[in-house]
């Protein structure tokens, strides 16, 4: 494809201006991520936050005339609510803009994180926004080694997963196909939404000989539509081991990053989930299939001695097995609209990050690179390199990124026709992530 060599030095230029003026002219850092508390007493309060991510996006071809796009999208714009009721008894929940992206060339669009089939926003001023339920939680926590969370939540999957959308070690997050409850036409019809599914999990904390281990198993809802007539439940587990220090995390939730304040750590990870009829259209020629998944990760942050800063590394690994007929994808019957059909294949994933040291303005620089590789049975390959700076002002509460993509994710899609095609494709971006 043809580039714009000019216009595409003016968008590097504006996009490095951006990210000097917020380092340089910013003088009073926020405030770290409380959020306001009404107190009843020590069990009963209620606490409200906000969470805000935005950024201006250039994608090659993405523009009729094969030009680069130039967009502004809210990527999120949350309500945080938590609080409880009772020593024992507490409850979460999140709202979300949903929509608020679809129908943009943001740096994510073909890909899984908040990806909607079938979805009909405009990605512009008062589309098809709505303001919707994300997470609605409620905890029953006994100690640190058995507790119960039941309603609509993030179900204890991948690291990506769980690290959710505001605590990535970088803006644009999952770039791997995700569990099922990731890839949504929509949350009735699909196996969930933004990975969260309407479920109860088990989950605590045991601490062996020095170690950490984390579990949490979840039942959940699952697809119920197009092939699971019989109701079948999703199951979910996964099982965390932290060498070194344990993660300060809420519940089973994870971080891509700590900046150094959790000290050392080592965590790997394992997880699978498993539903029965989990895929594909009983109405259909290419029939229904079980959907089965395994998925390994690992992090690893080093504070370098002498205060030479913090390294971190992320990897992970997914196989997914989904055994339903390329026919699905025969435009006579209806394409991959009428058929749940989630990734089936293999994909990975690795990350390496350095906190510089040194504070410039009121943040520290953190360079980085990341290599996504997606490997479908029935459809083509696809691979991504991304490199980028966070300006990184207060931990996950207020940053700034500026990152660079190069790969066809993006162009080949979220749905894994045999016959997808699509270029490599550069793309660049800025992007301001807030929360309190």
């Amino acid at each position: 494809m043809k580039v714009d060599a000019k216009g595409l030095r003016r968008k590097v230029i504006v996009a490095g201006a951006v990210v000097a003026l917020v380092a340089g002219t910013m003088s009073t850092p926020p405030a770290a991520n409380a959020a306001g508390v009404i107190k009843a007493d020590d069990d009963k309060w209620i606490s409200i936050g906000m969470g805000l991510r935005t950024s201006f996006n250039a994608v090659e071809g993405a523009s009729p005339g094969g030009h680069y796009s130039n967009e502004f999208t809210v990527d999120n714009a949350r309500i945080l609510i938590n609080g409880k009721v009772h020593k024992y008894i507490g409850f979460e929940v999140t709202t979300e803009c949903f929509n608020c992206n679809v129908g943009s060339n943001r740096y994510n669009s073909g890909a899984f994180p908040n990806f909607q089939a079938g979805s009909t926003g405009t990605g512009v001023f008062g589309g098809n926004s709505s303001i919707g339920l994300l997470d609605a939680i409620g905890k029953i926590e006994i100690n640190e080694h058995l507790n119960l969370w039941v309603g609509r939540m993030l179900l204890p999957t991948d690291r990506n997963t769980l690290n959710n959308a505001f605590h990535k070690a970088s803006f644009s997050g999952l770039r791997g196909p995700g569990t099922p409850a990731v890839f949504s036409r929509n949350f009735d019809d699909g196996a969930g939404l933004y990975g969260r599914d309407n479920a109860a999990t088990i989950w605590g904390k045991v601490h062996p000989m020095g170690v950490h281990l984390l579990y949490a198993l979840a039942v959940s809802q699952g697809l119920r539509h197009d092939a699971n007539i019989g109701n079948s439940l999703m199951y979910t587990g996964r099982v965390q081991l932290n060498l070194l220090n344990d993660e300060p995390m809420s519940g089973y939730y994870t971080a891509g990053t700590y900046y150094g304040t959790a000290g050392d750590i080592i965590a790997v990870g394992l997880s699978g989930q498993h539903q029965k009829d989990g895929a594909g259209n009983v109405n259909a020629p290419w029939g229904v299939s079980d959907v089965t998944s395994f998925s390994v990760d690992l992090m690893v942050e080093k504070l370098i001695p002498n205060n030479m800063g913090v390294f971190t590394f992320n990897g992970d690994f997914r196989r997914q097995w989904a055994r339903y007929a390329q026919a699905a994808f025969d435009p006579l019957f209806g394409g991959p609209a009428s058929c749940f059909c989630v990734f089936s294949g293999h994909s990975w994933s690795v990350q390496g990050l350095y906190l510089i040291p040194a504070k410039i303005g009121v943040g520290r620089f953190q360079p980085y690179m990341r290599y996504t590789a997606i490997n479908p049975l029935e459809s083509a390959s696809r691979q991504e390199w991304e490199g980028g700076v966070n300006y990184v002002i207060d931990g996950h509460n207020a940053r700034v990124a500026f990152f660079y993509t190069y790969g066809d994710i993006r162009t080949k899609g979220a749905n894994y026709e045999r016959n997808a095609t699509g270029d490599k494709v550069d793309s660049f971006h800025v992007a301001l992530q807030l929360q309190y």
